[in-house]
This record gives C-alpha cells, structure tokens and sequence, in this order.
C-alpha cells in the first residue's frame, strides 16, 4: 500500500514540476513583452550599457591610444554591440513576468502604466523609493533609540546597573 502512495506521490510531483517548468505561452509572452516595453526596461538597461562598457575600456584598451579610439567608436552608443544583450535582457524578463503574472493581469498592468498616473509612477518611483528607504532608515534609527532607552530604564527598575 505504501509503494502505491510512493508512486502516485511521485506522479503528481512530476505533473506540477513538469507544468511549472512549462514555457509561457504565445499570448502570455507578447502581453509581457508589451509590458516590458510600456515599463522602458531596455531603455533602463540602456542606459546602465555605457558606464558598464566605460569600465572594461581601461582593462581592455589597457591605456595605449590606438585601441582606446577603436574601443570608443565600437562602443559607441547605437552600435550593433548592445543590440544582442538588450534582446536577450528583454526575452528574459518577458519571461520572468509571463510566468509570474496571466494574460489578463499583464494586460491590466500594462494598461495602468500606459496611462498618465503609470507613466508618472514610473517617473518618480526611483526617487520614491529612495526617499521612502531614507524615512525607513530614520524610522529605524529613532525606534532603536527609543526602544534602547526604554529596555535601560525597565532592566534598571529591576536593579541592574546599566
């Protein structure tokens, strides 16, 4: 009896393997490839390209004149060098959201950052999230503060010299 149990077990977690590990859909994939875009995630890696590629100059070119010019106009921004990682970063994340999300909640969340408020969140969701991480670190820090008096004063009231 035990052996059966083993076995159906050991079918049904191949089943839910087998279907997570599933490709997203045709559909999945196109209403997450039109989120990526409408969210302007490869212009975000884009942009982050250059200063990686300003990095590798001096260990590539290792400071002699006649490479660095090369280097430069093969890295130039709009070169065919970016075009493969971009595809690449883009299927990837497509992928990513295609397998997290259904068509239908791509869709809605496409539609909400399409529109004027989405657009703006996007905008500001990098200084956001930089200011909010600064309120957390001052919140923190304040409640550390206050929690260590209060803990001192309740371990005195015990007797202990603190």
């Amino acid at each position: 009896m035990s052996r059966r149990l083993l076995m159906i077990a050991g079918t049904l977690l191949l089943l839910v393997c087998g279907a997570a590990a599933q490709a997203p859909s045709p559909e999945a994939m196109s209403a997450a490839r039109k989120l990526v875009v409408t969210l302007k995630i490869a212009d975000q890696y884009r942009a982050l390209l250059p200063q990686l590629l300003l990095k590798l100059r001096p260990v590539v070119a290792q400071d002699r004149p006649e490479i660095e010019r090369d280097y430069d106009a093969v890295t130039a921004p709009g070169s065919e060098i970016y075009v493969p990682f971009v595809a690449s970063m883009i299927e990837q994340i497509a992928a990513l959201y295609a397998q997290t999300f259904t068509v239908d909640e791509l869709r809605q969340i496409d539609t909400f950052y399409a529109q004027p408020a989405g657009r703006k969140f996007l905008e500001k969701s990098d200084a956001l999230a930089q200011a909010s991480e600064q309120i957390s670190q001052d919140v923190s820090q304040k409640a550390a503060d206050e929690l260590k008096r209060r803990l001192i004063e309740a371990l005195r009231q015990k007797g202990h010299k603190l």
